[in-house]
């Protein structure tokens, strides 16, 4: 697990580019057959952890059980609007069930309402759960949803004054409605993570989440400061890592060190 700024991403194998992500299992629709056979495909990778929907994570413990690849969950999902209250229960019951990691989401009405003192508490409502647990949080701030820049900015100090571990971009379901009526994510664009790398304390690391699905997208925004990444796209970023190490080593170079096929 990376958590420290990489100088060169152009250089990083493919194995270290797959222990930047957090493989996402979260889509509504998902299945436990779904799930069960994800878990087992990505047990082969060293990623960095899988996010799984709550009820799921005995499931991921079971079936990645000796990989040591993490089991993360997500908290108040994906809108932040439950009480802090009922977001510790849930961190609890989450840590209890066997995560490392919970990725809760900011209370993005309260955030938009300039009331600070609320976010702050909710925020520690989580970071106090996942502290007795010795977890680690990473706290969504959707950024879809957030136009002021001034909004991000006090979210990257809240964060940084509470200690938190990770600040992250978006849940991947921030529907914003588009000018012609349709709606879309924008999810992590260079701006915010350039942003929120800029104003979050050093200690805390920054997850890139949302529209992350190719190799050169995992580059760009690892140049920006990045250490974690969620993507449910992890098969196609190692497939293409690995077609990129092949055509640098050329067709002399030795194939002893290939890593195992997804």
């Amino acid at each position: 697990m990376m958590n420290q700024p990489v100088t060169d991403p152009a250089k990083l194998t493919p194995d270290e580019i797959v222990g930047l992500i957090d493989h996402a299992l979260l889509h509504p629709t998902l299945t436990d057959a779904q799930l069960r056979t994800e878990l087992s495909a990505v047990s082969k990778f060293k990623l960095a952890s899988v996010c799984i929907k709550p009820y799921a994570v005995p499931l991921a413990v079971e079936v990645l059980n000796g990989t040591g690849i993490a089991v993360g969950t997500v908290i108040g999902f994906p809108h932040g609007s439950s009480a802090p209250t009922t977001k510790a229960f849930e961190a609890r019951r989450a840590f209890i069930d066997g995560v490392h990691d919970v990725d809760m989401v900011a209370n993005v009405g309260k955030v938009l309402s300039g009331d600070w003192g609320f976010v702050r508490d909710d925020v520690r409502a989580v970071l106090d759960v996942a502290r007795e647990h010795a977890g680690v949080i990473k706290v969504i701030f959707e950024t879809d949803y957030l136009t002021d820049d001034a909004a991000k900015i006090r979210l990257c100090e809240i964060c940084s004054e509470l200690g938190v571990d990770f600040v992250k971009t978006s849940t991947g379901f921030g529907f914003v409605k588009q000018p012609d009526g349709t709606f879309a994510t924008r999810g992590a664009t260079d701006h915010d993570l350039v942003l929120m790398r800029r104003h979050s304390a050093a200690s805390v690391s920054v997850k890139a989440s949302g529209g992350i699905r190719t190799l050169d997208d995992v580059v760009r925004v690892v140049k920006l400061g990045v250490t974690r990444i969620g993507t449910s796209s992890t098969l196609a970023i190692y497939k293409a890592a690995i077609e990129k190490r092949d055509r640098t080593a050329g067709p002399a170079a030795p194939s002893a060190a290939r890593p195992t096929d997804y």
